[in-house]
Order: C-alpha cells, then structure tokens, then sequence
C-alpha cells in the first residue's frame, strides 16, 4: 500500500519520540489495523535507533523524582497486585487398575496435584541491531551531498557574478570571457549621380570635289573615336589609313588603319592633350595593304578635316 508523506512523517515522528500522547495514540491504533503501516514504523525505528543509542544517558536532578512524586500524590494503602482469574481445573477419570502378569500388581495411581494459576509469557522489547555500517555510509551521504550543495552553489554564484560583470563591466573580465563588441553595419545606400552628357565632337573628312568620304566622331570625356566609311571606294591591294595632323607636332601621327568595315573604333586618342585634339586637321591616305612600313605618309592625303562640337558637355570643356 502506498501511503502519502503525512503518513509517512507521522511514522518517523513516532519513531523519533516527539509525538504528543493523541498523536501517539493515532498512530498506535492505525499500528493495530494496519499491518503495513506498523512494518513502516518499525522500518523507522529501524533506521532512527542507532541514532537515539549514540546519544549518552543524562541523569536527572534529584528534584525532577520530588516534583514526580508530588504530582501523584501520597498513597494510604499499598495496591494489590495484580493477579489473573484462575482457570478451573477439569477433573480426569483415571482408567481401571489391572494386575499385570508380568509385574505382579498394579502401580499405585499418584495423587492428584491442585492446578497452579497459569502466567502470561512476558513481553519482550523488540531486539534493536546495532549496525555501525549503516550509520557510517548515511553519514557519508550526508556528507556527500553538502559538498555538491556547496559547489552547485559556488558555480551559481560564479555565473551570476559573470553575467553582471558581461552586462554592467565587461571591461573588468579576462580578455578569453570578455564578450566581443558588437559591430552593426549600416548599408547607406547614395543615388547614383545624375548622368552628366560628355561633349560630342565630328570631323566631316571630305577630298577636293566635296562630299563627305568618311565621318570621324570623338567622345569628349573617353577620347574614344569612331570612324565611319560614308562613300570613300576601296582600292584592291590597297589600305586607307588615318591621321592626326598639328602643328604642335614635329610630325603626322597614324591613328591606325580604318577597317573593311563601315565603323572603325580606336582608343588611341587618350595619350594626346584636348588642345591638340581640338586643333588638329584629321587626313586619310592611301597606303599599301596593312598600313605605311615607317609610320610616315608615302602619299598625299585624300581626304581632310577639322573637328567640330555637335553637343555641348556639362561645362563646354574640350575633350580632357
């Protein structure tokens, strides 16, 4: 039978003594109707009696046996003691006396003996083992179990201290438990800048007859150009090739030869300043296929022309 924690306290509390004398009574009466519960009494005085014979006898002063008898009061005539009712004897017939032919007469029969009063056993305490084993391994327990306590309590107390120290002091931590700065990266998006038109520049490359041959267009912020073939013929075996006339140059400088192609696009012109950019006369010639073989002009020019400003850039500055 399961018996809940009241029940079981009520039984070590009996066990210990410290019961008063309606508790004790309680306890004695569920003893005598329950089986069960005086085996979890017994279990307890059990476990609880080595305790009780650790502790010394103390004797008591002479005036605790004065006030005792004081309290009971004088006695006129000593009591009788008790003595239990007697149990009435029954009378046994003894059988027929024969002569034995072995022995000769009879045996005499022997006179009856008066009943004595029949005596309850005496009882007798239960025997209480004393087993220093069991007190041994309960104090070790005990033991064992304050000094997990103790370092359970030590642990918490050593994180509490941390966790204060991380919110209000991290400074005042080891740098290996010092928590790490937080770093918030903010993305600042800015609008891309207005697009800023470049000047636009175009050189109409034309012979003596008039009518444009081909058309040179120049970027004014890249210095990149275009060359488009308008109505210049091709010759067989033959390449035309452009080139950047001026005289704050010693000599004509090739742009490259202009392609089959009707667009030919060139980045040469980024190495050369806008001034002489702006101010020089752009001719094509007719050189040997792939280009003159010394970098110098082996004909006249066919074809001229200056640059002029088709759109206007942001500040009216020449290609830079």
């Amino acid at each position: 039978m399961a018996y809940s924690e009241d029940h079981i306290a009520l039984a070590a509390e009996y066990a210990l003594g410290t019961l008063d004398a309606e508790e004790r009574a309680q306890v004695e009466t569920m003893m005598a109707v329950d089986s069960e519960f005086a085996a979890l009494v017994q279990a307890w005085q059990f476990r609880l009696g080595p305790l009780n014979q650790m502790v010394g006898l103390v004797e008591p002063r002479p005036v605790v046996w004065h006030n005792i008898k004081a309290a009971i009061g004088p006695t006129s005539a000593p009591q009788a003691p008790l003595v239990l009712p007697e149990t009435p004897a029954t009378t046994v017939t003894p059988p027929p006396i024969t002569d034995d032919p072995e022995f000769g007469s009879a045996f005499d029969p022997e006179p009856a003996q008066s009943p004595e009063p029949r005596r309850l056993p005496e009882a007798r305490p239960p025997r209480v083992i004393f087993d220093e084993r069991n007190v041994t391994a309960l104090t070790g327990r005990v033991k064992r179990w304050r000094g997990i306590a103790s370092a359970a309590t030590a642990i918490a107390a050593a994180l509490l201290i941390t966790l204060g120290l991380q919110i209000y002091k991290p400074d005042a931590l080891p740098n290996a438990i010092r928590p790490k700065p937080r770093i918030q990266t903010v993305e600042v998006k800015t609008p891309a800048p207005a697009l800023t038109p470049s000047a636009q520049y175009v050189a109409l490359l034309q012979g003596p007859n008039g009518g444009p041959a081909f058309i040179m267009t120049i970027d004014g912020a890249t210095k990149n150009f275009t060359v488009r073939k308008v109505g210049a013929p091709s010759e067989p075996g033959k390449s035309f090739e452009l080139w950047l006339i001026s005289d704050k140059l010693p000599q004509p400088r090739s742009l490259g030869v202009i392609g089959a192609d009707d667009f030919t696009a060139r980045p040469v012109l980024s190495g050369y300043d806008p001034d002489v950019i702006n101010g020089a006369t752009y001719a094509v010639t007719v050189e040997q296929a792939g280009g003159s073989p010394n970098g110098q002009p082996t004909s006249a020019p066919i074809f001229t022309g200056k640059l002029i400003e088709t759109v206007p850039g942001a500040s009216g500055s020449p290609p830079r």
